[in-house]
């Protein structure tokens, strides 16, 4: 049973959500500055040559923008040897269905990507009903060289979320993004990991609307509660 922190009449209410108004509005604008900032951050050029296996068969890096100047790739955790996808990445991506016709119209193109075989890719999603673009790159470097993957024996010098790398497993989420100039050169604009791609989940938006919260205190690690969204009980 939640408790509410007080019972008031409307009035009272009113002038508390105000004053709480008067926060959200600051950190609406300060999320403003912090996008513009992002924006003007330096570019790396890409000069090395990844390779991805997709439905359509091998693609570059620069055969997936689709012929847009903006590339935003999710790093899915689905290892070489795994057949299911990371529940939390699950989770993330029960997200992502239907918002690359509305970044495409933004001249940007998105992309799922793991080392997990196609094939394995495409049963699990396949199992979980998804329709968003999710590829292969098991072929390539491409998630080492973008600290997503580490793989058992090759953990010297490894980073994560711009720090060196102390976890276990071989794989950790996040996003990074490209982009590619008339002159068909590929640039590293952006990456984020851990909590700074919360902002690409709905379900913990909404959530943070409740009363309850993410209701993750208490938990072992904060997303111990989270299942495949077909792994979840009914509710009794």
């Amino acid at each position: 049973m939640t408790v509410p922190p007080s019972i008031v009449d409307r009035a009272t209410w009113l002038q508390a959500r105000r004053e709480l108004l008067s926060q959200e509005k600051e950190l609406t604008r300060l999320r403003d500055e912090l996008s513009q900032k992002r924006r003007t951050m330096p570019w790396v050029r890409i000069d090395k040559i990844y390779t991805f296996d997709t439905p359509d068969g091998a693609r570059t890096l620069a055969d997936l923008f689709e012929g847009r100047s903006q590339l935003l790739i999710y790093h899915f955790m689905m290892g070489p040897d795994w057949t299911e996808g990371c529940p939390t990445c699950s989770f993330w991506a029960d997200n992502f269905d239907g918002i690359d016709v509305h970044l495409a119209d933004r001249d940007t193109t998105f992309v799922a990507i793991s080392r997990a075989p196609l094939t394995s890719i495409v049963a699990y999603k396949t199992r979980m009903g998804w329709s968003f673009p999710w590829i292969s790159s098991g072929t390539s470097n491409f998630n080492m060289d973008f600290n997503v993957s580490f793989p058992t024996g090759d953990r010297e010098g490894a980073n994560y979320n711009f720090a060196p790398f102390d976890g276990d497993g071989e794989e950790r989420p996040g996003v990074s993004v490209f982009s590619r100039n008339v002159a068909g050169e590929i640039f590293h604009s952006y990456s984020a990991y851990a909590r700074g791609i919360e902002a690409f989940n709905g379900a913990y938006q909404l959530l943070d609307l409740t009363p309850k919260g993410r209701g993750e205190d208490g938990l072992r690690f904060a997303q111990e509660w989270i299942r495949r969204h077909d792994d979840y009980h009914s509710p009794t």
